[in-house]
């Protein structure tokens, strides 16, 4: 008898048989006051640990037992790229920001001077970048700021419901880090479901919802049907794409599978599907570990199954993913597990950017020699894209034009939609690693969009002042 071929990953009972009957698995958590309680951790030295402490103390830490368990080769520490992405790193903070902080706590500072120093800290981590506060955000009719919604490119409106701005885990390089450390002044936040859907009555132009956070996924379903169910009225017709940014296929996906309300959740997207919504599942890759698992690749199969389409988007990151080999890796097993790549981003100017960072030269390398090794299937991930002020400006590579040495540029999305697709040239400049880092090419002293941009800034200035 001849030997059975395996598989090559066993499937995960639940979504095979429905997940009514299954026992939810527990969540548990780890924030920064918990880290003595992570074994692992034992490995590392004091002083490791207590870079950790520091590095938590500005940044937010929030790590689960699934993360720990299955997706970090503790062998491999600190080196494994998941660590990377969820542990906090001392080159995480500037030198003079770390030893501010490290000897507050070694002297054991007062809570209120040691809360001052770390809140001066963040302010000088541009918590809030691309000038969202200011120019993202709509005004009602009369003049007030709709907190908790933006609103920068025409089509695509961003909604940042209030329960779902946490993650199952945080990733270090996250450039919405700025949610998670308990300061209202830095949250984006709305809790009014009717604030919501009485925008989108007024602005027709608008075809894509895009629910993002924290993640909307940590909410119950019932708090989503809230938001979500209303939708499918005559009045939310130009409404035709439904996006849910999320990490939770990496960082929990049991919230598919066994959670106490996942067969309502499954329920609730195949329903919006049914009735004529392109529903996208905006999952968050950073390395392709967060897709080697049965569970993960379970609930994969379970969203799909429910007429989803999953779209993939990431970063690119120093120390996680700086290699085109990984991304090409990654993109292979996104398209074999029917996930559509999407966009390849360069980390943005906040945070702990300096530590995360990759040059812009290298940034379109990496893009490039990864695409050299895919299909065509796997070549729909876009970049390297800055979402900048302005808007997302890919690097579409590095040439010599006229004798002098430029990078090109084109906008995939702008404030002004005439932008789009409209190539610009940029100085070459090896070590830049973000927009404002460049000057224009050919003796021109501003970008063919500048002066435009400037106007639509300084009016959305005005108007929220």
């Amino acid at each position: 008898m001849s030997a059975q071929v395996q598989p090559l990953t066993r499937r995960w009972p639940i979504a095979e048989a429905g997940a009514e009957h299954a026992k939810p698995v527990p969540f548990k958590v780890f924030t920064q006051r918990d880290l003595d309680r992570i074994e692992q951790l034992a490995r590392l030295t004091p002083e490791q640990r207590f870079e950790m402490k520091v590095v938590s103390s500005v940044l937010p830490f929030r790590v689960n037992q699934y993360v720990i368990d299955e997706l970090i080769d503790w062998d491999n520490i600190p080196a494994d790229p998941i660590f990377q992405l969820t542990f906090p790193q001392r080159g995480m903070l500037a030198p003079e920001h770390f030893d501010r902080i490290a000897a507050l706590l070694r002297e054991g500072a007062d809570k209120a001077v040691l809360e001052a120093a770390v809140a001066e800290v963040r302010q000088a981590l541009n918590p809030h970048p691309a000038d969202q506060m200011q120019m993202n955000i709509p005004l009602d009719d009369e003049g007030e700021r709709l907190d908790g919604i933006q609103h920068k490119y025409r089509e695509t409106v961003l909604f940042f419901p209030s329960q779902g701005q946490t993650c199952h885990a945080y990733c270090s390089f996250c450039f919405r880090w700025a949610q998670f450390v308990g300061d209202k002044e830095l949250r984006i936040s709305a809790s009014e479901a009717d604030t919501l859907h009485a925008y989108l009555r007024q602005h027709t132009e608008v075809t894509d919802l895009l629910f993002t956070g924290g993640d909307p996924m940590v909410m119950k379903t019932r708090h989503l049907r809230d938001y979500l169910e209303p939708l499918l009225e005559p009045a939310f017709d130009h409404i035709q794409t439904v996006r849910i940014g999320t990490k939770a296929l990496t960082f929990w996906p049991h919230r598919f599978l066994d959670a106490e309300d996942a067969e309502e959740l499954i329920d609730l997207l195949a329903r919006m599907v049914r009735a004529g919504k392109h529903v996208a599942l905006m999952a968050h890759y950073n390395h392709w570990k967060e897709l080697d698992t049965e569970i993960a690749q379970a609930a994969i199969r379970r969203i799909r199954a429910a007429g989803v389409v999953i779209r993939a988007q990431g970063p690119l990151i120093a120390h996680i993913n700086d290699d085109p080999a990984v991304w090409a890796k990654m993109w292979k097993m996104q398209v074999r597990l029917g996930i559509v790549p999407y966009y390849f981003f360069v980390e943005r100017d906040t945070g702990a950017r300096r530590y995360f960072e990759v040059p812009l030269v290298r940034a379109w390398e990496i893009y490039r020699e990864a695409m050299q090794q895919v299909s065509g299937l796997a070549r729909t991930a876009r970049g390297p894209s800055m979402s900048a002020s302005p808007g997302k400006v890919e690097v579409q590579g590095v040439t010599e034009i006229a004798g002098e040495k430029v990078f090109v540029l084109r906008f995939i999305q702008g404030r002004d939609p005439d932008w789009v697709q409209r190539p610009f040239f940029a100085k070459y400049d090896e070590s830049a690693t973000w927009l404002h880092h460049l000057e224009p090419a050919f003796g021109e002293d501003k970008w063919f969009w500048e002066d435009e941009y400037e106007a639509i800034r300084e009016e959305r200035l005005s108007d929220a002042a």
